[in-house]
C-alpha cells in the first residue's frame, strides 16, 4: 500500500500520538509554536494505586490541560483533516492504512540506523556508545527505517538513562519544532550498520560482577539494575568510579566480594576488573538508602558476596 508524500511545506494542520513523560516537551512546544493540533492520541487510561483509581498518560494530562482533543484510538486521525502525524515515543504500531492515509514523522532517540526499536537510549549506554543522538525521521511500515530529515548528535558520557534521556528531549523538541517550521523538505536515506535496540528485559538488568567495573556501572546507569544478596533481591541505584586501589591479593578474589567503607569511599564490590563503590542499594521490600546504611544494617562477613 502506497503511502502518501510527507508535504515538503510547513505544515497547516497537526495529529500528535504520543504517551510517556517525554512526549510532552514536544507536545508543549508545538502548541506554544503555533501549529494547530486537531488531536491528541495516547495510551488508555492505567488503572493506579490500591484503589485502582484510573489514571491518564502524562501526554493526556497535558493534553486536557492544553485544551486540545484526546483519543485512544489512532483511527480517530483519519477525520481530522490534519495533514501531518507527529509521533514521540507513542509505543502502539501504526497500522499500514493510517499511514496510507495521512503522513507520519517520528523523534527518535538515537542516531539512526544505530538502535532502531523501543530502548535506544538503554542500548547506546549498555553497548558503551560514546554518542548518541535524535533523528527526526519518515514514519513508513518498517520499524524505524524511515529517511531523517534532520538529526543532532550528543555525547553519552557516564550519565544515567533517564539523565541521557532529559537531554535528547531538549534537544529533540527544538530539533522538531525547528524542522517543522522550516518545512520537512527531503528525507535523506538511513546508511551504515542496523542494530536494534530491543526492549530490556530482567535479565538485561542482572549485574555480572565478572564483567568489567565500567560494564557493570553501565547497567547501574540503566536503571533497576539488580543482583542478590542472602537470598534476595538486592537493587543497585548508584555507583561511583572504578578503583584502582586494590593489592595483588585482589585479583584472586571472587567477582561479587565485597569490601566495607575505608578511605573516605562507601562499601565497594569487587569485580573483573577491580572494585567499584556502591553508592545507593534497595533491598527488597525497602526502601533506596545510601549503600554505608545498608551495610551497617546488613553487616556483611567476609564470605558473603553479591550475586551468590
Amino acid at each position: 500500500m502506497a503511502q502518501p508524500a510527507v508535504p515538503a511545506r510547513v505544515p497547516e494542520r497537526l495529529v500528535f500520538l504520543g504517551t510517556p513523560d517525554a512526549s510532552v516537551p514536544p507536545l508543549r512546544a508545538l502548541v506554544a509554536a503555533g501549529f494547530d493540533l486537531a488531536l491528541v492520541v495516547t495510551r488508555p487510561d492505567k488503572r493506579r494505586g490500591r484503589r485502582g483509581d484510573l489514571s491518564p498518560s502524562p501526554v493526556k494530562a497535558a493534553a486536557l490541560e492544553l485544551g486540545l482533543p484526546v483519543s485512544h484510538d489512532v483511527d480517530d486521525v483519519l477525520g481530522t483533516g490534519a495533514d501531518l502525524g507527529v509521533v514521540v515515543a507513542f509505543g502502539r504500531i501504526i497500522k499500514p492504512h493510517v499511514l496510507a492515509a495521512l503522513p507520519m514523522v517520528n523523534l527518535h532517540f538515537s542516531l539512526l540506523p544505530r538502535w532502531r526499536g523501543a530502548a535506544p537510549v538503554e542500548r547506546a549506554i549498555l553497548a558503551g556508545d560514546a554518542r548518541t543522538g535524535v533523528c527526526v525521521m519518515e514514519v513508513v511500515d518498517e520499524l524505524d527505517a524511515g529517511g531523517v530529515y534532520r538529526r543532532a548528535e550528543v555525547p553519552v558520557g557516564d550519565r544515567t538513562a533517564d539523565e541521557l534521556r532529559g537531554e535528547l528531549v531538549a534537544v529533540g523538541t527544538d530539533l522538531l519544532v525547528d524542522t517543522l517550521r522550516g518545512g520537512l523538505g527531503v528525507a535523506e536515506p538511513q546508511t551504515g550498520e542496523v542494530t536494534y535496540a530491543d526492549k530490556i528485559t530482567s535479565d538485561d538488568l542482572r549485574l555480572d560482577f565478572s564483567a568489567a567495573a565500567d560494564q557493570v556501572a553501565a547497567v547501574v546507569r540503566v536503571g533497576g539494575a539488580w543482583t542478590t544478596f542472602r537470598g534476595h533481591r538486592l537493587k543497585v541505584w548508584g555507583v561511583g568510579a572504578p578503583q584502582t586501589d586494590g593489592t595483588g591479593d585482589d585479583a584472586a578474589l571472587a567477582p561479587g566480594v565485597l569490601r566495607g567503607p575505608a578511605g573516605g569511599c562507601g562499601p565497594a564490590v569487587w569485580t573483573g576488573s577491580g572494585w567499584l563503590e556502591l553508592v545507593e542499594v534497595q533491598p527488597e521490600g525497602k526502601s533506596r538508602t545510601e549503600a554505608r546504611a545498608w551495610w551497617n544494617g546488613a553487616r556483611p562477613t567476609s564470605a558473603e558476596r553479591l550475586g551468590s
